[in-house]
């Protein structure tokens, strides 16, 4: 297994001799307008570049996984340079239609026994705030990846810790988790995705699995810098655990051998 970070929640996941591209947001700096009600208002999106060139990130991928619809999960640049014909799994048939309704013809819903080419895929829960955020922020969902020749791998998306986080470690037991860690927030309604103490609660819910923080600095309305992240979990005496990748940075996993190689 093969997680590569590439910027934002973007990711190239290598798993059982197949390579998945999650929540493909791959415009060029300043593309987007700064969400609004928020921080670095003067900033466009996304805040940094890509750590590669776009057809160096989508050479060779089998399938597309999007885990919700907002702009820095599915921008407007993956939709145009994705090949129509593509695997794409979305978490709903709402989604669904929205993907194929961008030209794409090879769509399919996530469910809790979806197998792809040999590799389980189950959709897992999540929640995208707290409270009456929640009404804005819409549905999101995970994936837990299970294949015999791999470690289980838990992809947790845009999610805030909650009961059902802890439920799909119980479950399922991976050995690693990435999770959506910038603690990303509007001026009102608190966090939207996990802060270092969220992050914490993972730790200590699964303490033997490998943790990585995606999702960092790479859109205006973040409030938890990597280096903060990182000073946190030094404290806590975690850093081997808990792993903040830079954009471009990936990490290699085998079933049998070392936690994990930088490389």
């Amino acid at each position: 297994m093969k997680i590569e970070q590439i910027r934002n929640a973007t990711l190239v996941v290598e798993y059982a001799g197949k390579k998945f591209l999650i929540d493909p947001m791959l415009a060029e700096v300043g593309t987007y307008p700064p969400y609004p009600n928020s921080p670095r208002q003067d900033q466009n999106n996304p805040l940094v570049s890509l750590p590669t060139s776009v057809e160096n990130i989508i050479q060779n991928i089998d399938a597309v996984i999007v885990t919700h619809l907002h702009l820095d999960h599915f921008d407007d640049v993956a939709k145009d340079v994705l090949p129509k014909d593509i695997k794409i799994f979305v978490q709903n048939v709402e989604d669904a239609q929205e993907v194929i309704n961008d030209g794409f013809k090879n769509v399919e819903m996530l469910q809790e026994d979806t197998v792809f080419e040999g590799i389980q895929l189950i959709k897992t829960k999540g929640e995208h705030g707290r409270g009456e955020i929640l009404k804005l922020t819409g549905l999101v969902c995970g994936v837990v990846f299970k294949q015999s020749s791999e470690k289980t791998l838990y992809v947790a998306g845009d999610t805030v810790w909650y009961d059902a986080i802890q439920e799909v470690i119980d479950t399922h037991k991976p050995e690693i988790i990435v999770v959506n860690g910038r603690d990303n927030q509007f001026f009102e309604g608190g966090s939207l995705i996990m802060g270092k103490e969220d992050i914490y609660e993972v730790y200590k819910a699964a303490s033997n699995a490998q943790i990585i923080v995606s999702h960092m600095e790479a859109v205006n309305h973040w409030n938890l810098s990597k280096g903060e992240l990182r000073a946190f979990i030094d404290e806590k005496g975690i850093s081997s655990t808990i792993l903040v990748p830079d954009d471009g940075e990936s990490y290699t996993f085998s079933k049998n051998g070392p936690e994990f190689l930088t490389l």
